[in-house]
């Protein structure tokens, strides 16, 4: 056997690994749906000029598996992004966010979804469902949708929007700087609030570099009206400085870890 083609074998072989542990990964989120072990986990966005208070609470999802060990998002979330599976994802994080927003009527809630859940039936009669006894419950709703889903389905995503925004819902549009934004879209669009991707806000105090694509990616969002959050910010030198940038909100865990007991139970809890 030549070293090529024990080459070719040993990667066909990790290849063969690879796929099998995304197929257990699958069957166990597919379970998880089915016997409800996905829950939301909460973490808090502050605005700049009171960081001691909440603006809104964005709800992240969390999926056990059958020994009640987290399945790390990084193993599904990608791989079922354009799958069936990805729909089921979205509804049941759709389904518990509402669920919240009717509990509390003084929380403000971010939910996750993808642009290929629209008109996808059972996605949009959790959202007809959960909006229509109380109005209020829209809008404190908001819709965070990622930067590569929203440019795939502009055609899609921008009459959606719309309806939903007459209606008081709002959208931001999540991990802005990641992709390729095509800014034609972006003003089309008409998203209330963009999130900087992290990779840019990290250590952004230390690195002159992020602070010039910061920056950028902020009198971008300003100039079409649109508010802008930080994520993934860490440290208390990071958040000062983005607080004298003009940064309108702020998220990361300088600020506060997602926790699965919702922060509105605590007495304590500060809310605007």
């Amino acid at each position: 056997m030549t070293d090529q083609e024990a080459d070719t074998q040993d990667g066909s072989a990790l290849d063969y690994v690879i796929e099998q542990k995304a197929l257990m990964t699958m069957d166990v989120v597919e379970r998880a749906l089915a016997t409800g072990q996905v829950m939301l986990a909460y973490q808090p966005v502050v605005p700049a000029d009171r960081p001691q208070h909440v603006a809104f609470y964005e709800g992240l999802i969390r999926v056990t598996d059958d020994s009640g060990r987290f399945v790390p998002l990084r193993d599904f979330l990608p791989a079922s992004e354009k799958t069936e599976l990805g729909r089921r994802i979205d509804s049941v994080a759709l389904s518990l966010g509402l669920q919240a927003l009717q509990q509390d009527p003084g929380l403000r809630l971010s939910v996750n979804m993808s642009a290929r859940s629209i008109g996808h039936p059972a996605w949009m009669e959790t959202l007809r469902l959960g909006t229509a006894g109380d109005p209020q419950i829209a809008e404190r709703l908001i819709l965070e949708v990622t930067e590569s889903s929203a440019m795939d389905l502009p055609e899609i995503m921008v009459p959606f929007m719309r309806e939903l925004q007459e209606r008081g819902v709002s959208f931001a549009l999540d991990d802005f700087g990641a992709g390729y934004t095509s800014f034609r879209y972006l003003r089309d669009f008409s998203f209330d609030m963009i999130k900087i991707d992290g990779q840019f806000i990290r250590r952004i105090a230390q690195m002159p570099d992020n602070q010039v694509l910061t920056t950028a990616l902020q009198a971008i969002a300003h100039h079409f009206d649109m508010f802008t959050v930080a994520e993934s910010v860490e440290t208390a030198e990071d958040a000062a400085f983005l607080i004298e940038m003009g940064i309108d909100c702020l998220q990361g865990y300088y600020f506060g870890a997602p926790t699965l007991t919702p922060p509105w139970h605590s007495p304590q809890a500060a809310r605007r």
